[in-house]
């Protein structure tokens, strides 16, 4: 069965620049062991063990965001520490998941990983499945361009489909890749001109691997 992932993305803020103390990582993780009981079980009260977890966090750096996954069959959750896909955050996200404890709860994963299958997901009321999107890809300097197609995308809801667009991405290439890759992003229409040729997302992965020679 599909399992999702629960998304939990914090409010962005002022982009702050270099760590004023390197010690918020290990009080990070302090406050992470303090609380792991709760955070493992946050379905109890999410929205207020969330709230707490995100002000932590935000004491690190305030456009760092997380994903909890569902229990594994090893009894653990994944801990996803993602930069919101804000470039500038990413050495805050390498510095705390390298200064991370050994957690008996919790695998930790720096940056929002790849999902196979790809997620359907919800975003500002808008549903959209994974099968539904598609792609086309060209060539921006020494990166990669990509056109997302929705079927009903309009620049009205530029914003939502914005959004979801760039979720989707992070579910097919992982956030890492996504911004270290990827070169312009748009976002159209399936009845758009540059339809034609366009590939299901799901296909985009192997095209962007295959292109990098990873």
């Amino acid at each position: 069965m599909k399992q999702g992932v629960i998304l939990v993305v914090m409010g962005i803020l002022s982009i702050f620049g270099s760590k004023a103390n390197a010690s918020v990582e290990a009080d990070f993780w302090k406050w992470f062991q303090k609380n792991e009981d709760m955070l493992f079980n946050f379905e109890k009260d999410t929205e207020n063990t969330f709230d707490k977890l995100s002000l932590a966090l935000s004491k690190v750096d305030p456009e760092l965001t997380f994903e909890f996954s569902p229990i594994r069959e090893n009894g653990k959750r994944e801990f996803v520490l993602s930069a919101g896909g804000i470039k500038k955050s990413f050495p805050s996200v390498e510095l705390l998941f390298n200064s991370a404890p050994e957690l008996k709860q919790w695998t930790i994963v720096k940056f929002r990983p790849r999902r196979i299958p790809l997620n359907d997901l919800t975003f500002g009321g808008v549903s959209i499945k994974a099968d539904d999107v598609y792609y086309n890809i060209y060539k921006d300097e020494d990166k990669l361009g990509i056109v997302l197609f929705f079927d009903n995308y309009s620049d009205k809801e530029h914003t939502t489909y914005g959004n979801l667009g760039y979720l989707f991405l992070d579910e097919a290439l992982g956030e890492y890749d996504v911004e270290t890759k990827l070169g312009f992003i748009e976002f159209h229409n399936k009845s758009s001109e540059h339809f034609d040729g366009a590939k299901p997302i799901r296909e985009l992965a192997t095209q962007v691997d295959e292109y990098y020679g990873n």
